[in-house]
């Protein structure tokens, strides 16, 4: 059997504060840019990025999740910003572009959040979201939800 390798173009990675429409860019604040260097600085590899995905779930229909990835797969969108690379699969960007990926600490410890001009609505724990308009429903959103 003959086994062929397919080769992915990785794509060309774009400084995020270059692109002038807002919603055609992702981003970090300054304190998310600092808390992913950190992160990114442990691996072993200089193509790492914090990779942001959207998957269905969480109490408001979607939740946000990140990952460390060094591949870029086919259709990802790959940012440069603040010196650190952010990268976001095709299906995701719809529900993500113009977003910006924010660390903040408190005295429950410290984490990740996402800034995003698309979710309509959004339940009190920050880390699911809708886009459709409507309100999350009874008994969601309190801060309790995950």
């Amino acid at each position: 059997m003959d086994q062929t390798t397919r080769h992915v173009t990785e794509p060309t990675p774009v400084d995020a504060r270059s692109v002038a429409d807002p919603q055609q860019r992702m981003t970090f604040s300054s304190a998310g840019a600092e808390k992913a260097a950190e992160l990114l600085a442990k691996q072993s590899s200089d193509a790492a990025a914090i990779r942001v995905f959207v998957k269905s779930g969480g109490c408001s229909g979607y939740s946000y999740g990140m990952a460390i990835d060094d591949v870029a797969r086919e259709g990802d969108r790959v940012f440069v910003d603040r010196g650190v690379r952010l990268m976001v699969d095709v299906r995701s960007w719809e529900l993500l572009r113009g977003s910006e990926v924010d660390y903040v600490e408190n005295m429950m410890g410290g984490g990740f959040s996402v800034t995003n001009p698309n979710a309509t609505s959004a339940c009190g724990c920050g880390h699911s979201f809708r886009t459709d308009g409507r309100a999350a429903p009874d008994g969601e959103g309190s801060a309790s939800c995950h």
